[in-house]
């Protein structure tokens, strides 16, 4: 597997994956395949544009085809900005089991202590998705609360 930072270029491939999520997995997720589908290419190269306190990465097989996505984005205001989050983790159920997603977020973690001054990362998780709370727990987060049926994870990155 290769993973790297997605670029403008991806934007087709990345669309085509996210939708493919909402519609295998849309409990997991904080959208809907009916509001997404919408999107221009436009919307979706402005997602994934990269910046320095935002990316996006993406795994791709042998050959070529993208099978892993997750987003990383700082936040902006002057009393959060040393926190960032994680959206949007996927991983095509045809590549599941191989420790894809445990390597797309160890180089999300590796890119992120890139950026001046972060201190913790945080995500959000359904209760009841047990790999995936494996998977964020085994890189590090810790449960710090939770909201109805999803928990609150938080990374310290010092």
């Amino acid at each position: 597997m290769n993973i790297r930072v997605l670029q403008e270029t991806d934007a087709p491939r990345y669309q085509e994956l996210r939708l493919n999520s909402l519609i295998i997995n849309p409990e997991a997720f904080g959208s809907t395949y009916e509001r997404e589908v919408g999107f221009s290419l436009e919307t979706v190269v402005e997602r994934i544009k990269p910046s320095k306190d935002k990316f996006v990465l993406g795994a791709f097989d042998s050959n070529g085809s993208l099978v892993g996505i997750v987003t990383f984005m700082r936040e902006n205001s002057q009393e959060t900005v040393h926190k960032g989050n994680v959206y949007g983790m996927y991983v095509a159920p045809e590549v599941r089991g191989q420790g894809l997603g445990k390597s797309l977020m160890l180089e999300l973690l590796t890119k992120a202590r890139d950026c001046e001054g972060l201190e913790q990362i945080n995500l959000t998780v359904v209760s009841n998705n047990d790999s995936a709370k494996k998977l964020y727990k085994s890189v590090g987060f810790e449960v710090y609360s939770m909201e109805g049926n999803v928990l609150n994870l938080r990374c310290n990155i010092n």
